[in-house]
């Protein structure tokens, strides 16, 4: 298949041979942002040659973005080995909530009972360390201007003309992805149905902290600095100011006009009734509800991640986790095809098992906004739901789903999952008792292998020819077992996790299903 440059790039390529063919790299992810960056850890821990290509200049935000994890990805630094540098520059609080009603995750058997608030510009550092680390190459300053798939590898052009190739390519390059576009991948959903602007600015007379509502909108006013004392924030008097306000018109599409200063000090006039005299901004963007989704995350050799795979409204705080674990379902995959060890069609279960759980936090953020709207019906439907969300069953649920720590995958058959809730949720970070002596279950995920465990029995389960790939470990005692939402199971006597955690077999007492468990996530024998 030929190469299609837009002609500027053309005529600076094709006097250079040895340009078009460019170094070749097992992958090459577009977007350094905190979905690129946990995948580029998850392939370097494999082995994998894997380059990150980010269009900023160096590792600033241009944006607010996220401001915090949940408790499932803290698990997933966790099962990595990093929670710990998070955990220090962040401060726990039970800030997982839908809609204005607070939920608490605090009886959750995790040892992460909780959410992260961590601004996104301090989680991407401490994820940049992580991948450098590894010996992960971070190329700034590389914007992509072109994508060009081809049977054996996928081409990309840099705007200098430069050409790079690839085995396979990956797109965490957010909601407007120049990979998803390029490979042609359709993007349905809805428009957005409501827009704020987002700054941090100085400003000339001091605001109001707090989230405030007027007759124009709601708006927020606080500071860059804050700890969280009892889950409420107090803004500490130092730093720049943050400021969101209802924009004057809902921009439609996904390239939509970025907005200036002007538009926010318009906006602040209207709905505050001043401006604040805000100048100097270090950045301004705006949010809205557009909801949307990759209608496939695979196209033959390209992959999408994170926001280029989704868009949906923040309400929730899901995005940024979302994207993470995106990176970690698909990371030993990608990594496994490249090495030869399992065929391209494990890729197909990257999107069979991450498409619907990204519907799922599309749908919810939906129903958050729609119950967040001001008119009377809404408010109707907010006083309604935060009575049910008493209700401790309905609390759980709800909980289980905006936390992360309910997901779960359709592995094995509807027989099999009816008979073993375990199979295809997390696996409990269990305290093991092993003749080594103590041990955690996700230390033995810390280099993203998979791993047989076998309880009580030892012996009871094997690896056979996969026992160079898959690690044995026998535990004389591990618990207590308890699922999220699910409640006390009965202890297994043997389990096969995966690279991210998820268990993909659990015996019935015999190791009926297990050649095919390990033959399906980990190649054949």
């Amino acid at each position: 298949m030929p190469l299609h440059l837009p002609a500027p790039l053309r005529d600076a390529t094709m006097h250079d041979a040895s340009m078009r063919e460019a170094t070749m790299h097992d992958v090459i992810i577009v977007g350094a942002g905190p979905t690129g960056l946990m995948l580029a850890g998850e392939l370097a821990l494999a082995g994998v040659d894997v380059v990150l290509l980010e269009q900023r200049p160096d590792q600033r935000l241009s944006g607010g973005r996220a401001l915090g994890i949940t408790a499932r990805t803290i698990e997933v630094f966790d099962q990595r080995g990093i929670a710990q540098r998070f955990l220090e520059a962040g401060q726990t609080a039970q800030v997982t909530g839908f809609a204005v009603t607070r939920l608490d995750i605090s009886d959750f058997p995790t040892r992460h009972p909780y959410g992260l608030a961590l601004r996104q510009k301090h989680i991407e550092r401490l994820l940049a360390d992580w991948v450098r680390a590894l010996g992960v190459t971070i190329r700034y300053g590389q914007a992509v201007a072109d994508v060009t798939p081809h049977e054996d590898h996928v081409a990309v052009t840099l705007g200098d003309g430069t050409m790079l190739r690839a085995s396979y390519l990956v797109g965490c390059d957010g909601g407007r992805s120049l990979v998803r576009k390029r490979t042609g991948i359709d993007f349905p959903g809805w428009d957005a149905t409501m827009s704020n602007l987002l700054a941090e600015v100085e400003v000339t007379e001091a605001p109001p902290y707090g989230v405030h509502r007027s007759p124009a909108g709601t708006y927020a006013l606080g500071r860059e600095e804050y700890d969280l004392v009892n889950g409420a924030i107090v803004y500490k008097d130092i730093g720049p100011y943050t400021v969101m306000v209802p924009d004057a018109e809902v921009p439609t599409g996904t390239d939509a006009r970025e907005p200036t200063l002007d538009d926010l000090r318009a906006r602040l006039r209207a709905v505050c009734g001043t401006d604040y005299g805000v100048h100097s901004p270090t950045w301004i963007s705006r949010f809205t509800d557009m909801t949307r989704q990759a209608a496939q995350y695979r196209a033959g050799r390209v992959l999408l991640a994170g926001d280029a795979a989704h868009v949906h409204a923040p309400h929730g705080g899901q995005g940024l986790s979302l994207g993470v674990q995106d990176a970690v379902n698909l990371g030993w995959k990608l990594a496994q095809v490249v090495r030869g060890v399992s065929p391209s069609s494990l890729l197909d279960s990257y999107h069979a098992e991450r498409h619907p759980v990204g519907a799922r936090v599309l749908s919810m953020t939906m129903a958050q906004v729609a119950l967040l709207r001001e008119d009377e019906r809404s408010r109707a439907a907010r006083e309604v739901f935060g009575e049910l969300l008493q209700l401790p069953e309905a609390r759980r649920h709800l909980a289980g789903s905006m936390s992360g720590l309910d997901v779960r995958y359709a592995l094995g058959s509807d027989e099999a999952r009816a008979a073993q809730p375990l199979l295809g949720r997390r696996m409990p970070d269990l305290e093991l008792v092993t003749a080594q002596g103590s041990q955690r279950v996700y230390t033995l995920l810390h280099q993203a292998r998979p791993f047989l465990l076998t309880l009580g029995a030892p012996g009871a389960a094997d690896v056979g020819a996969w026992r160079g790939r898959v690690p044995c470990v026998d535990a004389l005692a591990a618990g207590p077992w308890t699922l999220p939402v699910i409640g006390d199971i009965a202890p297994p006597r043997a389990v096969f996790v995966r690279p991210d955690g998820y268990v993909a077999w659990v015996s019935d007492g015999t190791t009926r299903g297990l050649a095919d468990a390990l033959t399906q996530w980990c190649g054949a024998a």
